[in-house]
């Protein structure tokens, strides 16, 4: 790794880890241009519209084995 990004990665240790997910996601994007922005963009909206809505207290979370469970069962 370079100097540069040994420190951006020393600096992003330092980002709240909703912050360090977010840049992760990001680069991650870099990689590959999303195929259609408008439904990116939406999925976005909605996933932060249940995050808030979590936060609220308003829906709860589900384990993954239990998600799998219910999957398993179809």
């Amino acid at each position: 790794m370079t100097a540069v990004a040994e420190r951006i990665f020393k600096d992003a240790l330092g980002l709240l880890p909703v912050e360090r997910a977010e840049l992760i996601e990001k680069l991650f994007q870099s990689f590959d241009p999303p195929a259609n922005s408008k439904v990116d963009a939406a999925w976005a909206e909605e996933v932060e519209s249940r995050m808030d809505a979590y936060d609220r207290g308003e829906i709860k979370a589900s384990s993954a084995e239990d998600v799998f469970a219910r999957i398993n069962q179809r």
